[in-house]
């Protein structure tokens, strides 16, 4: 298991991108979280193996329909959380 921190920046708030990164992971069994920030972007902490994050990865990338992604900034974690589920933070 590794774990990353993942900021994804663009068009990525009023899109429904929060519910794309959770049924997403949910799909790929990825635990942890996703929120929005103040400056417009999306964070996102990802748990699971490594060949689900690499897909995971793409699929931030591309995003629901109406986002505009720009980049996709990903930091592996040196240690892992205890996630129960993947959810959205408000």
């Amino acid at each position: 298991m590794v774990q990353y921190e993942i900021r994804v920046e663009g068009r990525v708030q009023g899109v429904c991108f929060r519910y794309f990164v959770r049924e997403k992971a949910i799909e790929l069994g990825i635990t942890g979280w996703v929120k929005n920030t103040s400056d417009g972007s999306v964070q996102i902490m990802a748990q699971g193996k490594s060949n689900q994050l690499e897909l995971f990865f793409e699929l931030l990338a591309r995003g629901p329909v109406l986002a505009r992604v720009k980049q996709v900034i990903k930091m592996q974690m040196p240690s892992l959380d205890q996630f129960n589920g993947f959810i959205i933070k408000y």
